[in-house]
């Protein structure tokens, strides 16, 4: 649906909102995320989800974020979009009397804030159900706007007159989540626009880079560090770091004299962001190293740091395609690039030989 024809509540079923206070206690009991998410339930990270069961003919999903907008879903079915909703338990009523999934997830990117979920509440006469248990299957994805879902929903690349990047955004509609999901796996969208792996769009920013807040719970915080629970050891990474690196010539007064010096800095680079990832997960994940475009400085070194790296479970995937339009806003992949892409990064893994 275009920008400009959302509202701030978009409702499937009869709903309602009421205004209270979140109440963080008993989260992570009753709801299952994959996500980076902290123990009073905040987070930054965009397509962060939440998920639940319930028995009754209503739910309250209690929020406290009016930065971001979400997808309310109940049994597979969007009962609700909700626009920077404020603090707030949102209801969706009028449902049979019988038991539910329900699941919350996070639309858009908000690195400079962070929203917080409150749990779930059953209407009177029901009850929450313990949560769904994690699926065995579980990938990572790593990267910027292109990983995000900048703009997906959008189908011009100006997006001035149609409610904006951020309301033309759904991350829950990127190539990450629309794969995980046609896998039956928890995902982790690990994205931030604007950011590479040693330089950011057109330089802005010189000194960081996405691996200083790769780290990170909370983007907002700094020298915030996610404790990586036990739980969580994908199967696969899939990285996509390199767009802002190249997209734009050198500055005047950037750390790198020439092009090539940028090339080297970013190989080094991603041998030690692999070498993380190593470290994180082991040696039995594959790390993906994708590149979105057929040819360029960008292609190359990707290319190379997967030859160079001599670690057959870290392999190089390239998804550019001649029927991607770039429609989204400010020419980034728009719904039907992010489909098909998720359909090319499947049957990419299903040739792999992955120890799901």
């Amino acid at each position: 649906m275009n920008g400009s024809r959302r509202t701030a509540v978009l409702v499937a079923v009869l709903a309602l909102t009421v205004t209270v206070a979140p109440a963080t206690a008993g989260v992570a009991s009753q709801a299952h995320t994959a996500g980076r998410v902290t123990a009073s339930g905040q987070y930054t990270w965009p397509g962060v989800y939440f998920e639940g069961r319930f028995r009754g003919t209503g739910i309250g999903i209690v929020l406290d974020d009016s930065v971001n907008d979400y997808d309310v879903q109940v049994d597979g079915t969007t009962a609700a979009t909700l626009v920077m909703p404020g603090r707030t338990t949102h209801w969706v009523r009028g449902l049979s009397d019988t038991t539910h999934r329900v699941r919350l997830v996070k639309r858009t990117e908000s690195p400079w804030a962070a929203g917080q979920f409150g749990g779930f509440v059953a209407a009177d006469g029901g009850a929450v159900l313990a949560k769904p248990v994690p699926r065995a299957r579980q990938i990572e994805f790593i990267g910027d706007s292109l990983t995000a879902g900048y703009g997906n929903l959008s189908t011009t690349r100006d997006c001035s007159a149609n409610g904006g990047v951020t309301r033309n955004t759904n991350t829950d509609l990127s190539f990450g989540a629309l794969t995980a999901r046609a896998l039956n796996a928890d995902y982790q969208v690990n994205a931030f626009s604007g950011l590479g792996m040693v330089r950011n769009y057109n330089g802005h920013s010189t000194g960081t880079s996405y691996r200083t807040y790769y780290d990170r719970a909370l983007l907002n915080v700094d020298g915030d560090v996610w404790r990586v629970p036990a739980g969580w050891r994908p199967q696969v990474v899939v990285v996509g770091l390199g767009t802002n690196d190249f997209s734009t010539p050198l500055n005047p007064g950037e750390p790198w004299a020439t092009p090539e010096d940028l090339v080297s800095a970013y190989k080094t680079a991603y041998q030690g962001f692999l070498d993380k990832l190593r470290t994180r997960y082991g040696p039995r994940t594959t790390i993906v190293v994708g590149v979105p475009e057929a040819s360029g400085r960008f292609a190359d070194a990707a290319r190379q740091v997967v030859q160079e790296r001599g670690d057959r479970r870290v392999v190089h995937w390239n998804h550019d395609d001649p029927a991607l339009d770039r429609l989204g806003c400010d020419w980034h992949f728009s719904a039907h690039d992010h489909r098909l892409i998720a359909g090319k990064l499947s049957d990419y893994l299903a040739a792999l030989p992955l120890r799901w």
